[in-house]
């Protein structure tokens, strides 16, 4: 298809582009579309039938048109479709639709295999392990809650919430919970929600339903959602036996709706009760404690008397053998040093001139008080000294 030239001066006529486009369009050929129809318009006596054909994991919608006998009575709003269709571009309005030719109803059989199919990919990227569970606080301060308008399971955890802590306050999102729009606007709640500072928990609840019913949570994207959420998430959908994958990502899932207000706020007068039993058994040790320190202070005195008694002839007995000890010591070293002096007491006196003297031998000195020593040396008068005193003698 050749290119329009045009310019400010050459401008086309509107006619050209629409013929252009619808052309363009015409070359795409019949393809197979899968889709959730959001709404259906059959009208009395016209061949021609309308529905707009929902993407069932974004905001997106088409117009699609077909044939009184190609929409089965079967297929209505909420219906999930298979569509083979020709795009059609209608050039006096300028609108883009889908020509049917045959639309097939997805079976439950068909819809559970795609269910499985999704769980497996979600949980081989991680998004269902164990370790991204977040714990629910203790006592939350404001309880977020995604569920249908005035429904009986906004009215359970309300209710049930409020009987086991009657002050907590809850923030609620009320949000189709079937259908078309249902995905979008619990995704559009729980991103508001999760924004909020003040909200410690979300919890998204509905009642009990089909399969197709409870479609919505196991959607893709609100599974995507959740699991990137920052704010724990409680699932809580139908009963026991319904298990769609917001129970897998979610970091608690409950079996209903009035289970989930059991596991999100604590029993007030449970609390109370278990409180009181807590205090009673303190006081209990309390007394027990004190009962045994009266019974030991009680007999001390006796106790501390005996003990000083005990101490006091120990270290009486410890001193007289400290005593003992020090006598022999001081005996043994007065004997050993009279022994050691009587020793030295005989070298001097064999070393002493005086015993010399005592063997008969004299000392001869001159008046200047020198020793005579040799016989030439003898002259004068002399001074001598024996073993018993001195007298003078003269030398001839």
């Amino acid at each position: 298809m050749a290119r329009l030239e045009t310019s400010a001066d050459k401008p086309v006529p509107v006619r050209v582009v629409a013929q252009r486009i619808g052309e363009w369009i015409a070359r795409l050929g019949e393809i197979w579309i899968d889709g959730q129809i959001a709404q259906v318009t059959r009208r009395p006596g016209m061949a021609t039938q309308f529905l707009t054909l929902r993407d069932p994991d974004a905001n997106i919608s088409l117009t699609v048109t077909c044939a009184r006998g190609i929409l089965g009575d079967a297929i209505d709003e909420g219906s999930r479709v298979v569509v083979r269709a020709r795009p059609d571009f209608y050039i006096e309005r300028g609108t883009l639709s889908l020509r049917a030719t045959e639309i097939r109803q997805v079976g439950l059989g068909e819809l559970l295999a795609r269910l499985e199919a999704l769980k497996k990919l979600l949980a081989a990227e991680g998004l269902f392990a164990a370790d991204r569970k977040r714990a629910l606080p203790f006592l939350p301060r404001c309880i977020g809650l995604i569920t249908g308008r005035a429904s009986a399971a906004e009215r359970d955890i309300v209710e049930n919430a409020r009987r086991r802590l009657p002050d907590v306050a809850f923030r609620i999102e009320s949000v189709a919970t079937q259908g078309a729009s249902a995905v979008n606007e619990v995704v559009e709640a729980l991103t508001r929600l999760d924004a909020d500072a003040a909200v410690d928990v979300i919890v998204i609840a509905r009642g009990g339903g089909s399969v197709e019913d409870l479609l919505p949570f196991s959607n893709e994207t609100l599974i995507r959602a959740v699991s990137a959420a920052l704010t724990p998430v409680v699932s809580a959908i139908g009963h026991e036996t319904d298990t769609p994958l917001l129970d897998f990502v979610a970091d608690l899932a409950v079996s209903t709706p009035t289970d989930a207000a059991k596991r999100i706020v604590p029993d007030l007068a449970e609390e109370l009760r278990e409180l009181g039993a807590l205090r009673e058994r303190a006081r209990g040790s309390v007394r027990r404690r004190l009962s045994r320190e009266a019974e030991l202070i009680a007999g001390l005195p006796e106790r501390l008397r005996t003990a000083m008694q005990s101490r006091i002839e120990r270290e009486r007995v410890e001193a007289g053998a400290l005593r003992d000890r020090g006598r022999r010591r001081v005996v043994g070293l007065v004997e050993s040093a009279g022994t050691d002096l009587g020793h030295v007491r005989a070298r001097l006196r064999t070393l002493s001139p005086q015993s010399t003297l005592d063997r008969g031998y004299a000392v001869v000195r001159r008046p200047d008080g020198t020793v005579v020593r040799d016989a030439a040396e003898a002259s004068g008068e002399l001074r001598i000294r024996v073993a018993r005193g001195e007298f003078d003698a003269v030398a001839k």
